[in-house]
């Protein structure tokens, strides 16, 4: 944790909140990680971030800042450039590799780079999508840059007619083959990956499945093959890696079980998981014996600025 203050006990700024169409998880998450760093024994001030973040910052000046924002603009380099200018330690990744793993299209690219198992996408615009089919069906339409299952479409195979997207889906969308089968999960933690958590739900894990009571449940440890499950963590600390992640990532797989190793493919990064005791980087931490104010603890000691 560089840049500790004299302060006998460490002050941590909590942010949470935000403008994304993320916030009502940041909130979420932001409170329980603040609960969790007061139990561990720090100072914690909750920050609900705004258009004067920087302002505030500089007024308070904390030893650490526990960056616990979701979507677009707390997770896509913004903030991070904020902290870094104000020479702040903060938790999760940096400027970059926030930015690379958002951008779901420049993700991809690095996956690939890495040799990394991905389906066949591309960029479309709002109206070419609506009009025609782009890709063969199945196929799923998604934002380029949110996160938590936002903005999702799934174009099932015999669909009469293409999407009709919502006002709220940016012009430029992705577009991208649907891959079948199991969906699984892995944290990575520094240089090392946690265990695999299936989760299981009645239909599309959208982001009512994700945020709903009832909407999915986890398998953490997921029932997988060895060779399945340790291929998994190996992708992900690739993933991590090949996107330059610090501090604590979560990458998403697919898993067509009748095609083997052959059947997994790597879905998308989260540089910024959610934090609730039951969310899955918590709950992935847990099965391997870490409470999870020890989780937050380590994140603030893994805290660094890259200026």
């Amino acid at each position: 944790m560089a840049g500790m203050s004299s302060r006998t006990v460490p002050l941590v700024a909590v942010l949470m909140g935000g403008p994304s169409a993320e916030r009502e998880v940041s909130l979420s998450s932001g409170r329980e990680c603040a609960k969790a760093l007061r139990a561990a024994g720090y100072d914690v001030a909750e920050i609900d971030a705004g258009a004067d973040l920087a302002e505030r910052l500089r007024a308070l000046m904390p030893d650490v800042v526990f960056n616990a924002l979701h979507g677009r603009w707390g997770e896509d380099g913004c903030v991070q450039g904020i902290l870094e200018w104000l020479r702040l330690p903060y938790t999760h990744s940096g400027v970059l590799a926030s930015a690379l793993a958002m951008d779901k299209t420049r993700a991809k690219a690095a996956y690939k780079a890495a040799g990394l198992p991905v389906v066949e996408s591309r960029l479309a615009s709002k109206a070419e999508v609506m009009a025609a089919h782009v890709l063969p069906a199945p196929y799923v339409v998604k934002p380029n840059n949110e996160g938590s299952s936002v903005g999702v479409y799934l174009v099932l195979d015999g669909a009469n007619r293409p999407p009709q997207l919502s006002d709220e889906m940016p012009e430029v969308v992705m577009v991208e083959t649907y891959a079948p089968g199991r969906e699984l999960t892995c944290t990575v933690m520094g240089d090392r990956a946690l265990c695999v958590t299936e989760i299981v739900t009645t239909g599309w894990y959208d982001y009512a499945a994700k945020y709903t009571a009832g909407g999915s449940r986890h398998v953490c440890p997921a029932e997988l093959p060895a060779g399945i499950a340790e291929t998994i963590r190996d992708y992900a600390l690739r993933a991590h890696r090949a996107l330059g992640c610090r501090g604590v990532s979560r990458t998403d797989f697919r898993w067509d079980e009748s095609r083997g190793t052959a059947g997994l493919i790597l879905l998308e990064t989260n540089t910024q998981p959610g934090m609730t005791p039951t969310s899955l980087a918590p709950e992935q931490a847990a099965a391997e014996g870490m409470s999870f104010a020890d989780l937050c603890r380590w994140m603030v000691e893994d805290a660094s600025c890259d200026r």
